[in-house]
């Protein structure tokens, strides 16, 4: 029998095809929103620490990935015979399929929201903390933007699924294409005319949503994002007057230590890396903290803003109790003091879907500390204190490793703290970017900011500090000034330096 184009085309104008596509698009539009909502919430509760949330949420994944969807359908359709007062709802076979395609699709799309989360790198949720943004918080700000984008492509690809998934609501009698359809060829016998029609709608729906869905996603897509330079007028524009500079007041006499580390042990199972680690930093002192690898130098400075907890000791913050052993204490009082200490990570920790200025006025808004004029006149100000004011508007990934290293100085400097904490802050960058960012630090020191730094650069270490602490096994070997050091450190010590090579030499 030949294929009979006139009908094939005369199907396009039937009212009835049409309405069952608005049928469609309200049915996949709907349950994959509302799953894309309910699956990240699903997921979140899987990740979480708590078992009262991830042992439900994976029972859940695991039922309704298990269950097929027709079964589901039928089911759900039928659910008033069990519970009558169900029968107003679920008795509309458009409601039915809604309920029946988001407890399938949440499902699925929790996984898929779980592999965005999980793709969002450790060091994003450390910066985040280090800035005071906890919670929800770091949530909407840092993580789900993110994760959205790492799975905006997958979760496209689920709503094409979604599509075609609706004709399987036929078979509690919804009017969508596949339905319309088979009514039709039932009456002419028209079978391979009436279902390639279908498939053309089918095909038409999916073209449409999908071209809205890729745009989206390349609109989300930062490598795509062009590159700006603000040029000379722009940033005189931008640029504020120059403020004093000098070295500030040295701490008076009897004025609290900025910290004080009593007892500090801390241990990652069986393996104890800060054995008792007693320490106290004056105000405007530049502490350098040097040794070997795995001697516990990093760990000890990720005690003090709190991103490690500790086993035993307290740490105190000018003369008051802020971190203590087993003691959850005041959240407030802790959150003061963590906004008081400033932390720049060595591998930069940027967030990466916001702009050079937006990572440096972020968590200052978030704390409402000012409005957005003003503190992006702050932010302003702090780029230009590090070089960086023409590129305000460009995101990381368009800068070198040590502009990124500078910005994350910025971004730390912005909520004015008292104290900045460096782990390692050049150890990541390529030899001939290192100068720049030591001379960021060596300004800091000048200008008396209290500051402890993670250090492989012993030249740098001996020039800018007040006193080097040299850690091994976990112990402070050494605490002494640079020039106490110089004339008469342990031998260990001066030969880790380099000095005794220097002697020889």
């Amino acid at each position: 029998m030949a294929f009979d184009w006139a009908y094939f085309f005369s199907l396009f104008s039937v009212s009835a095809f049409w309405k069952a596509c608005l049928t469609v698009v309200q049915l996949s539009a709907l349950s994959w929103s509302i799953g894309l909502v309910l699956g990240f919430v699903l997921a979140s509760a899987k990740l979480s620490a708590h078992a009262w949330l991830r042992v439900p949420a994976g029972l859940y994944i695991w039922l309704f990935r298990s269950i097929p969807l027709l079964v589901l359908l039928i089911f759900v359709y039928n659910l008033p015979q069990l519970f009558p007062a169900t029968g107003g709802v679920l008795s509309q076979p458009f409601y039915a399929g809604l309920i029946a395609l988001v407890l399938t699709e949440t499902a699925y799309m929790a996984e898929i929201h779980r592999g965005g989360l999980l793709s969002v790198l450790k060091g994003q949720r450390e910066a985040a903390k280090a800035l005071g943004i906890r919670g929800l918080g770091a949530q909407r700000l840092v993580i789900i933007p993110q994760a959205i984008r790492i799975a905006l492509p997958t979760l496209t690809n689920e709503y094409v699924t979604i599509v075609k998934l609706t004709s399987l609501v036929s078979v509690i009698s919804l009017s969508e294409l596949l339905l319309v359809g088979q009514r039709l060829y039932a009456q002419n016998f028209l079978v391979m005319e009436t279902l390639a029609a279908v498939a053309v709608y089918y095909v038409l729906i999916v073209t449409l949503f999908g071209w809205l869905l890729q745009w989206a996603e390349r609109h989300l897509d930062l490598s795509r994002k062009t590159a700006r330079t603000l040029d000379a007028t722009q940033t005189d524009a931008l640029r504020l007057p120059p403020g004093p500079t000098g070295k500030r007041d040295p701490a008076p006499a009897g004025q609290a230590d900025a910290l004080l580390l009593r007892g500090i042990h801390k241990r990652y199972g069986n393996h104890e890396v800060l054995k008792g680690i007693d320490l106290k930093v004056r105000p405007g002192e530049v502490l350098s903290i040097i040794g070997p690898s795995g001697s516990g130098k990093t760990s000890l400075i990720r005690t003090i803003n709190s991103l490690e907890s500790i086993d035993q000791g307290e740490i105190l913050l000018f003369g008051e109790g802020f971190i203590q052993a087993g003691k959850r204490g005041d959240t407030q009082a802790l959150r003061q003091g963590l906004g008081r200490i400033g932390m720049v990570f060595q591998n930069f920790n940027l967030f990466p879907h916001r702009t050079i200025l937006d990572n440096v006025i972020l968590a200052p808004r978030y704390h409402g500390l000012a409005n957005t004029t003003e503190l992006r006149r702050k932010g302003h100000a702090l780029l230009d204190r590090v070089g960086l004011l023409a590129h305000a508007d460009k995101y990381p990934h368009q800068l070198s490793g040590g502009q990124q290293q500078r910005v994350a100085i910025a971004r730390a400097l912005a909520m004015e703290p008292d104290i900045m904490l460096f782990d390692e802050p050049t150890s990541a960058l390529d030899p001939e970017l290192v100068g720049d960012v030591l001379n960021v630090i060596r300004d800091l020191a000048q200008e008396g900011m209290t500051m402890l730094i993670v250090t492989h650069e012993m030249d740098f270490a001996l020039s800018i500090s007040d006193r080097i602490v040299f850690m091994e096994n976990g112990h402070v070997v050494t605490d002494a000034s640079p020039a106490e050091i110089r004339q008469q450190g342990d031998g260990r010590v001066r030969r880790f330096i380099g000095l005794e090579e220097e002697a020889l030499a």
